[in-house]
């Protein structure tokens, strides 16, 4: 699709219009990952973090949230109950937590691949070719890393660099790619300061990069931070600037998806925080084929608010899955079996 065609399908309100872009996505979906929609178990086992985002309420410089680190028996525990479910991949996410045991990690992701079939996914920020290598040699297959926008200047702007470290991590997903793992990536609809032509770039990079699998979600300040004290005090008004809409994630979704047709696409959480009752299912229709229910105790869940009124916070990890089938069976798509693994990876 042509960077104008793109502009163009961002802009557009015409729900009649829309239909076309949404059927469209839906059948590219549909021709290159299958009706399958797979299950990710989601684990946030830390909430400790070292950055301080301007928009995330896990910033280091927090200081009304309550910390914690899972101990690894608790971990095991959520992990054999996502295998039970025949999730076929666990996610192992926390804040860019610089206390976490390098040596620790790559024994949890033994034990995990020793004692389960799930693929394991790793979440966990800004990472040395030295500990991604070791991880990935313990067996970690998949590693999620957003770069949150193509625009460094805005980038730079909400998210600032550890002090004496300077990491690009467009350069960082590369190192991550050559390494052997399946690379994730994404970025946020709607940053203040984000143009379309940033999110027709962020789009275009998806495709350059050639990642496996790709979030998009839309832009939600935490109330504890700069970002979300300043949305209470004004208003955005440039007419250039991308709405953080339920709408808009819709759009940036289907045209990934056809930028993208082999990538693994999620209908994310903070997707169903905008729209818990169709959120997930709308996304699913326009392209996504991935969802992550949630494997977190419910004595954590609260604790890990990178934004508020995150969907699902009171579920237990049995309603989840339960919720889950219902919704992509409710849409005639399948529950999708085995580790789900990367069309791309698969090509090559």
């Amino acid at each position: 699709m042509e960077r104008n065609k793109v502009l163009e399908w961002l802009k557009t309100e015409d729900e009649e219009k829309l239909q076309e872009l949404w059927q469209e996505a839906d059948l590219v979906r549909q021709q290159h990952v299958g009706n399958a929609v797979h299950l990710r178990g989601l684990l946030e086992f830390s909430n400790t973090c070292s950055r301080d985002c301007h928009y995330c309420g896990l910033r280091a410089g927090n200081r009304k949230i309550e910390r914690y680190q899972m101990p690894e028996e608790e971990i095991i525990a959520c992990v054999q109950e996502g295998a039970d479910y025949k999730y076929g991949t666990v996610v192992l996410q926390s804040g860019e937590d610089l206390s976490l045991d390098v040596e620790w990690m790559a024994q949890l992701i033994r034990r995990i691949k020793k004692e389960t079939p799930l693929a394991v996914t790793l979440s966990l920020g800004e990472r040395s070719r030295e500990e991604l290598a070791l991880w990935r040699e313990a067996g970690a297959d998949r590693y999620l890393l957003r770069f949150e926008t193509s625009n460094e200047t805005l980038y730079q702007r909400i998210h600032p660099a550890r002090p004496g470290i300077d990491i690009n991590r467009i350069e960082l997903l590369k190192i991550i790619g050559e390494l052997g793992y399946e690379v994730g990536s994404g970025v946020m609809v709607g940053i203040p300061g984000q143009t379309y032509e940033d999110l027709a770039n962020d789009i275009e990079l998806f495709r350059t990069l050639n990642l496996d699998m790709i979030g998009v979600g839309p832009f939600i300040a935490h109330h504890d931070t700069m970002l979300g004290q300043a949305a209470k005090k004004e208003a955005i008004i440039s007419p250039n600037q991308v709405p953080n809409t339920e709408l808009m994630t819709y759009k940036a979704i289907a045209l990934t998806r056809i930028a993208c047709p082999q990538a693994n696409i999620p209908a994310t959480s903070a997707l169903a925080t905008l729209n818990t009752p169709t959120g997930r299912e709308l996304g699913l229709s326009r392209g996504a084929n991935i969802v992550m229910p949630n494997l977190t105790p419910k004595k954590y869940r609260a604790l890990y608010e990178i934004y508020p009124a995150k969907a699902c916070i009171d579920e237990t990890a049995a309603d989840c899955r339960a919720c889950m089938h219902g919704r992509i069976r409710s849409i005639g798509r399948d529950v999708g079996t085995g580790r789900g693994d990367s069309v791309n990876k698969q090509a090559s």
